[in-house]
């Protein structure tokens, strides 16, 4: 590899020199380990393989010195896609799929996390990451875009804040997925692919590739390191949705994609459309995110993209909603569209944002909401007011065949959030090599902060005092697993720390009293603790103290195995939780 970068001449590197973004921005961590230029990310024998297609893909003119010099161009184009696929799956930050035993590529998230095994495939051989692999994909991409009616359009690369059809009103729809607030640095990721194009079809499009990298500066994210915030974030999204909006003709519709689950991210997104000009008619989740993708696994991540309808509202000064008229409109929407959505197997996180848009219907009508007395309810105000009643319904849903006031506001906010998340076992992000912990890495259900604090709120319950049930720490929000409750549950000091990968025995999971099966715990505060304490005697196989404490301590009481049914249904399939309920109403049945 070094002696043909020595004997390289050409206008470009051999191999890419441009630089990384600086350390600290935003979904990159790969500079802390000495890398600061693209080509660092590939080791030399990857480089030495990706150069050779790269070089080998310039000389096809060759090969084809007497074909249309148009079709000689476009599949040379093909083969440069082929090559930036194969550069994902040839890089020192893929790893290992164990599940299924193959290579899966970088970019399994929107990020460039650290790795310190990574595996590598043959190009030439039948494995994953290969280049037939590769050249496949693009054909599948061709394939699937062909289309028997030859319809003619118009492309052209424009900046959403100075579009140059702003004010032509000709257009019927504006169809947009704009970015996701602080979550995808998407200039700084293309550069990954820019780099390798750059080199390999620049003269087939010398205008798309005159930069030495994708330009940023006019990019709408909110990244500190870029001194772009929210302020920068919202002015220029109000900008490019009002330039959206005022293409359009007097019956053009509006579509928004957004699959973001940051609370900030969509009130910033809202506030900028309804400044803008805009009626949000209606919201429609659409199954959009693969579930295989890393970002799924273990997370609260939308499974789906709740795509906004939108129209352009009519400009009447006079145009204000009175704040009372429009709670009531948007407790009976709430009550009409969950239970649908529930039906249509919504539920969790995006049933919560699916609400939203019928709930923004009502708001976005007006130039403004407010009160009896002039007081001006804030877009912010408002959401709070749907995330309460969208929980409060959600909580109905749920408890069903139960009086919901009548469970205290631990279980009342543990099904909720359980509902919420709605998937496996939740960290709040998928786990990269540099983040492992040295010890055992903490279980339970991660809610970012600001939407557990809502969901909260709307049921009457206060995080503040819940701290024997959610342990907080920056802007994430955690609801413990049971096994981290035993020291508030019984008296003694749970024992995470032996939760290694070490073999124990059932017994040694809690140290819990060793009299249980002589002296019986004293019943826990409330519904949810009594079950948490007979799902952690189950847990130890305490078969005589479990059996005592469901005869003598709960009784007959109906409301606690109502809400370890819903509990079974809630917790996470797999989960120790969800076999120890499980246990628990098993031992139920038995003792009649």
């Amino acid at each position: 590899m070094e002696r043909r970068k020595q004997a390289h001449q050409g206008e470009l590197s051999l191999v890419p020199d441009e630089p990384l973004p600086p350390q600290g921005a935003l979904g990159f961590r790969v500079q802390l380990y000495g890398m600061e230029q693209w080509g660092d990310l590939f080791s030399p024998r990857q480089l030495l393989a990706l150069t050779t297609l790269v070089n080998l893909v310039r000389k096809i003119e060759e090969q084809f010195e007497n074909e249309d010099k148009g079709f000689v161009e476009a599949v040379r184009v093909c083969l440069g896609l082929a090559i930036d696929r194969q550069a994902d799956y040839l890089t020192s930050l893929v790893i290992w799929a164990n599940t299924g035993e193959f290579i899966a590529h970088t970019f399994g998230r929107q990020a460039l996390p650290m790795v310190w095994e990574w595996p590598e495939c043959n190009l030439f051989v039948d494995t994953s990451g290969n280049w037939r692999g590769a050249l496949n994909w693009i054909c599948l991409v061709i394939e699937a875009n062909i289309s028997d009616t030859i319809s003619e359009g118009q492309a052209e690369n424009e900046s959403a804040t100075n579009h140059p059809y702003k004010n032509q009103k000709f257009v019927q729809c504006f169809f947009t997925d704009p970015p996701y607030y602080d979550n995808v640095p998407y200039a700084d990721l293309s550069d990954f692919f820019y780099v390798w194009l750059r080199r390999t079809i620049k003269d087939v499009h010398p205008q798309l590739f005159a930069n030495e990298l994708v330009p940023k500066n006019d990019e709408c994210i909110v990244d500190e390191v870029k001194g772009k915030d929210k302020t920068y974030f919202e002015q220029n999204m109000e900008q490019a949705m009002e330039n959206g909006c005022s293409m359009l003709e007097p019956n053009g519709i509006g579509v928004v994609v957004f699959a973001h689950k940051s609370t900030t991210g969509w009130e910033t997104m809202l506030n900028a459309m309804i400044q803008a000009g805009w009626i949000i008619t209606a919201s429609w989740s659409i199954d959009t995110e693969r579930s295989a993708r890393l970002r799924a696994h273990d997370s609260a991540a939308l499974a789906s993209s709740i795509h906004l309808v939108c129209r352009q509202r009519p400009n009447k000064a006079d145009n204000v909603g009175d704040y009372r008229t429009v709670l009531e409109q948007l407790n009976q929407r709430v009550k009409e569209w969950l239970p649908r959505l529930n039906g249509e197997g919504i539920v969790g996180a995006d049933a919560i944002f699916a609400c939203i848009g019928p709930a923004m219907e009502i708001f976005s009508r007006y130039d403004s909401v407010e009160k009896v007395d002039g007081t001006l309810i804030t877009l912010k105000a408002y959401l709070e007011q749907v995330w309460a009643t969208v929980s409060k319904e959600a909580l109905s849903m749920i408890f069903s065949e139960i009086e919901t006031t009548g469970l205290e506001e631990d279980a009342r906010l543990t099904a909720i959030w359980l509902w919420t998340l709605s998937t496996e076992t939740s960290t709040a992000e998928t786990v990269d090599d540099e983040e492992m912990p040295k010890k055992v890495k903490a279980t339970g259900y991660v809610l970012e902060y600001d939407a557990a604090r809502k969901l909260a709120q709307g049921l009457g319950a206060h995080l503040d005092k819940l701290e024997h049930l959610v342990y907080i720490k920056g802007s994430e929000a955690r609801l413990l697993p049971v096994t981290e409750r035993a020291r508030y549950l019984f008296g003694k000091p749970e024992t995470a720390k032996t939760l290694k990968k070490t073999k124990k025995s059932q017994t040694e999971l809690f140290a819990l009293p060793e009299d249980l099966e002589v002296n019986l715990p004293t019943a826990g505060n409330t519904t949810l603790d009594r079950i948490h304490q007979c799902m952690l005697l189950f847990a130890e196989a305490r078969s005589e103290a479990l059996k005592r404490f469901i005869q003598e301590i709960i009784g007959t009481d109906v409301q606690v195995w109502k809400l370890a049914n819903a509990l079974s249904a809630l917790y996470p399939k797999f989960t120790d939780e969800k076999r120890w309920v499980d246990g628990v109403l098993a031992r139920k049945k038995g003792l009649g």
